[in-house]
């Protein structure tokens, strides 16, 4: 497993990653084959004056990305919370890996059925035109809107992108690139 540390205007001590790597090598019971960790630790001012340390991991296993952020008083305390986040989804990925694969024997010992896996139910379809716009009138339209997120046309690319706002308070963008 290997663990990759950035630091975002901050001085992160090497106490401070060997402690990480303590918390995070406990994720290895999960699964074996972790490929590898990035950890990001930065400094962010709140709206009361306060400053929080938010630490962000992102793991790669089975295949598969996992992030979890938190932000505390210091990073010690970040990062107990992260771990206990990621090691959340790691037990609910590896459920659903074993549920996948899992066969049940009846009690007479003849029939074999496999378990049920649990599909995601889209509950409702919404439908829309996508108008051409540019950045600031697709946040204006999103706060107007009062919604979290917002999809529009790049007036300008043409492509679709999707504007949210993040916790922050700040937004982000998503655009689609094509392979």
């Amino acid at each position: 497993m290997q663990i990759n540390y950035v630091s975002k205007n901050v001085n992160i001590t090497e106490n401070l990653q060997e402690y990480a790597e303590r918390k995070l090598s406990k994720l290895s019971r999960f699964f074996d084959n972790i490929e590898n960790i990035e950890v990001v630790f930065s400094e962010e001012d709140w709206r009361d004056g306060s400053k929080r340390h938010r630490v962000e991991v992102t793991l790669k296993a089975n295949g598969k990305i996992i992030k979890a952020s938190e932000a505390n008083q210091d990073f010690r305390s970040s990062v107990d919370l992260v771990v206990d986040k990621l090691e959340a989804q790691l037990k609910k990925l590896k459920e659903k890996l074993v549920d996948k694969g899992r066969r049940t024997e009846s009690i007479r010992g003849i029939l074999i059925e496999e378990t049920k896996e649990e599909k995601p139910e889209v509950v409702k379809v919404k439908r829309f035109l996508l108008k051409p716009m540019d950045l600031e009138e697709a946040i204006l339209q999103m706060e107007l809107l009062g919604h979290d997120f917002f999809i529009f046309r790049d007036a300008e690319t043409d492509k679709i992108e999707v504007v949210y706002k993040r916790k922050d308070g700040k937004y982000g963008l998503i655009v689609g690139e094509e392979e």
